[in-house]
């Protein structure tokens, strides 16, 4: 993985409601193709929500902390790339 594509980093993850919360390195938008790597564990997902303090929104940008729902459990410091 570069660095250019590297979009950010899971901190917390809702086991619960299956949302990852992300700190962002850049941006990203509703919408975009993206893959989430931690050790063995990897798979794609497309984003198709994403809120920003408990608001939606369709995207987010470097320093944020963004809400995404996620297809599969994840554990924090799960990479965020995009494919």
């Amino acid at each position: 993985m570069s660095k250019k594509d590297l979009i950010g980093k899971v901190i917390h993850y809702y086991d619960k409601i299956g949302v990852a919360v992300v700190r962002l390195e850049k941006i990203l938008k509703v919408e975009d193709k993206v893959k989430f790597t931690k050790g063995d564990m990897s798979f794609e997902q497309t984003i198709e929500s994403m809120q920003l303090e408990h608001k939606p929104v369709t995207s987010g940008k470097k320093n944020e902390e963004v809400a995404i729902k996620v297809d599969q459990a994840i554990k924090s410091g799960t990479i965020l790339q995009s494919i």
